[in-house]
């Protein structure tokens, strides 16, 4: 009997998620990979939009190495120029040979096109408007037009896979709608505390697992603080728990609750301020705001710890 043509291409996607996901070491993202994959299949350009420290770049490098794809990266900012990202003349050789092709250096837009390879463009948003644009004609019609070279034309195969930060974050601006409507869209939020824990366990390198859960806790409450308009990342639980394995080489299950306290402190000082930012209007310093949400956790984790040991057995399924 022939399989549904929906269900064949969900079963297909899905064994090349499970493949991506144990051959590039990816925990989770199991739906957010499957709509890149069904997207790539479908030959749409893709905006991966998320919050810092989601993943955004290790799934869409992931990806573009599964299919053994060549993928030109561009990291964007407000100074990355029309020039840069579709080539420019080399001055010396313009001076000796003309404005020829010979003399043209291309840009990471025009090499992709012509390899029929992926462009990979990080924090699109962080882009000009102008430099933005430049996009507009190679997606839509598959070539762009360069003074004294002539029309470019993409080769098979090439896409263009974006990622933004949220437009609320500070440094972004808004995309165009004519840039927007040429993309589809996939959003990759915060991943479920249980994932997060088997990332910090993965990066970290560790095995202290009451440790690496109220890293986590700590670094999930930054991001439901009213006194905190963006919060830490995962990266924030993994620093947490590097720097105090470096300061104290004992599980935290074996240390008195003032010991476990200063070590957490000194920690999450060191490690969060760097990766929040305090809403606007509020009274309190980044310092302050971080204790007062350590001492949360850790209030939480001694009553546990009293009442329910089992309760920071680490997760089953990780």
């Amino acid at each position: 009997m022939k399989m549904n043509l929906v269900s064949e291409g969900a079963n297909i996607s899905l064994s090349a998620v499970t493949k991506i996901q144990q051959e590039y070491n990816i925990i989770g993202r199991t739906e957010e990979l499957r709509q890149a994959l069904l997207a790539i299949a479908a030959k749409k350009h893709i905006l991966i939009e998320g919050p810092v420290g989601v993943g955004k770049t290790v799934m869409a490098m992931a990806i573009a190495n599964f299919l053994k794809r060549r993928i030109f990266r561009v990291d964007g900012d407000e100074r990355y120029t029309e020039q840069k990202l579709v080539g420019w003349f080399d001055p010396p050789l313009v001076m000796s040979q003309g404005y020829s092709r010979k003399a043209f250096i291309e840009g990471p837009l025009t090499q992709a096109m012509t390899e029929g390879a992926f462009l990979f463009i990080n924090e699109l948003n962080r882009m000009p408007e102008g430099t933005q644009n430049v996009l507009l004609p190679a997606m839509d019609e598959g070539r762009i037009t360069i003074p004294h070279i002539g029309t470019v034309e993409a080769k098979e195969g090439f896409l263009i896979i974006a990622t933004q930060n949220p437009e609320e974050y500070i440094g972004t601006s808004r995309l165009s709608e004519a840039l927007k409507d040429r993309f589809v869209w996939v959003r990759l939020d915060y991943q479920s505390e249980e994932e997060e824990v088997a990332i910090v366990r993965k990066e970290a390198g560790s095995c202290d697992d009451e440790l690496i859960q109220l890293a986590v806790k700590i670094v999930r409450k930054t991001r439901n603080s009213a006194d905190i308009r963006r919060g830490a990342s995962i990266r924030g639980a993994i620093d947490i728990v590097a720097i105090t394995e470096r300061m104290i080489p004992k599980r935290i299950a074996e240390l008195d609750e003032p010991t476990i306290k200063e070590a957490i402190g000194t920690a999450a000082i060191m490690a969060l301020p760097s990766k929040i930012e305090i809403m606007e209007g509020s009274h309190e310093k980044v310092v302050e705001v971080v204790r007062k949400i350590v001492n949360g956790a850790l209030e939480e984790y001694f009553r546990l710890k009293k009442v329910s040991p089992e309760l920071l057995a680490p997760p089953k399924n990780f």
